[in-house]
């Protein structure tokens, strides 16, 4: 009786074989690379980039090199941590809630990392795009819940697996070595929820991006590894608090999870987001935050241990704070906006008293990208509104408020260089320009 494959050799023969993209697909690929390409851009003047920069830098630059957001080559492994540091660093990159992370900053380091290094087309580099996104998003639904809620950050842990899957496509590994690339990830990849808040959770992205880049150059140069190294009884996911929900891989290839991607509208913990899209529609509907006695926001559990830091101190704490955030909103500070997430806005008096009429309360009737937040008014009325941050299905909508993000954070013309590359990308010109702007000079500190 022939004996079923393992994980590696199930993911390794997808990864590398043929794929057919559809164009919904396709689309959010390029949606997601617009969007990782432009805070990566915003954000690589961050000390945490500055860091990461440097330190690839200094490391070992090559002729035939990969670019660093604001300039410079080095090796692949290099580009792809600090790349992947630089576009997080800003927490404003894309969220999918069946992985449980951010997919994007660890997979499109890796690839683009590799892609230039091996100086591919366009064409493959949408291909292995995919191919690792849907990896990234396939094993965080098979880790599921439990590996989350035990402390572990998917964007660290399942993004390395889809970062080797499209590193790995983009070298060319045949299915062996593919599944050999992944189940060396298995022994390397890595990331805390512990670190939020900190510059630990952007470095998160970056080990991702690198660990899926080194392990699939070590399998390429013919390094093997357990064929049980995800599933087995002291494999990733047993030893990771994983739930093991095989029905994560069931119609691999043929439906895509990661068109299922949400993008971020405010520069805050994705976890905020329903909250203070419900805040919005409040004031929209008249609500005076002059007449705001009390506010009650209701969430879904999980985020009480993610983003409900009481009293922050700090602007990267302020990105993990209900109640902080809630009250900028009710006060009018446009929450998209990347320097209100500062020290001073922590301290200011006013935000501080609104702050502490904020009550968080854990629903578990609510799912993960819902919120509720009432409000009681100064003269005892009482205002409520109900948010779901997934319910924004509409593609020109998503490619207009992805776009008006854009020009916010980086300038209208290289806003529109980046969506004509991200739209080109298939095509020589598109791969070259999208490089090209990624190397612009950093802003000097």
């Amino acid at each position: 009786m022939k004996q079923d494959r393992t994980i590696a050799q199930k993911l390794g023969a997808f990864a590398a074989g043929p794929v057919d993209t559809d164009e919904r697909m396709a689309r959010f690929v390029r949606f997601s690379l617009f969007d990782w390409a432009s805070v990566g851009l915003a954000g690589m003047g961050e000390p945490v980039s500055r860091a990461a920069c440097k330190m690839a830098l200094e490391a070992a630059a090559s002729s035939n090199g990969a670019t660093l957001f604001g300039g410079g080559t080095v090796s692949a492994s290099a580009a792809a941590l600090a790349n992947g540091a630089t576009s997080h660093a800003l927490d404003y990159d894309d969220t999918h809630f069946g992985h449980i992370g951010h997919p994007s900053v660890a997979i499109m380091p890796a690839a683009l990392a590799m892609a230039e290094t091996r100086q591919a087309d366009g064409a493959t580099l949408l291909d292995a795009l995919a191919v690792g996104l849907e990896i990234a998003c396939r094993i965080g639904a098979w880790l599921g819940r439990s590996h989350y809620e035990a402390g572990f950050h998917q964007t660290g842990t399942s993004g390395a697996f889809g970062a080797a899957a499209a590193a790995g496509r983009v070298l060319g590994l045949d299915e062996m070595r593919m599944a050999h690339a992944l189940s060396l990830t298995a022994t390397r990849a890595a990331g805390l929820k512990s670190q939020f808040g900190t510059m630990g959770k952007p470095l998160n992205a970056g080990f991702a991006a690198e660990t899926g880049v080194t392990c699939a150059l070590l399998a390429e140069a013919g390094a093997q590894s357990t064929p049980e190294a995800i599933e087995g009884s002291q494999g990733f996911g047993p030893t990771h608090a994983g739930t093991a929900q095989d029905s994560a891989f069931r119609a691999l290839g043929q439906d895509w999870l990661f068109p299922d991607i949400s993008y971020k509208f405010h520069a805050c913990c994705h976890g905020l987001h329903a909250m203070l899209e419900a805040v919005r529609a409040l004031l929209a509907e008249g609500l005076d935050p002059g007449d705001v006695e009390a506010v009650t926001i209701r969430t879904h559990p999980r985020w009480l241990a993610v983003c409900n830091q009481p009293e922050p101190q700090t602007g990267l704490q302020a990105k993990f704070s209900y109640r902080l955030t809630a009250a900028m909103a009710l006060a009018g500070i446009d929450t998209a906006a990347l320097d209100v997430y500062d020290d001073e806005t922590c301290a200011r008096p006013d935000l501080v008293a609104l702050r502490d009429r904020v009550t968080v309360i854990a629903d578990d009737s609510l799912s993960d990208s819902e919120a509720h937040v009432t409000v009681i008014t100064n003269a005892s009325e009482e205002r409520s509104a109900h948010h779901d941050i997934l319910a924004l299905t509409d593609i020109d909508v998503i490619e207009k408020r992805l776009r008006e993000k854009s020009r916010t954070l980086i300038g209208e013309d290289e806003a529109a260089a980046l969506w004509n590359a991200a739209e080109a990308i298939e095509g020589s010109s598109g791969f070259s320009t999208l490089i090209g702007r990624m190397g612009v000079t950093a802003p000097s500190d």
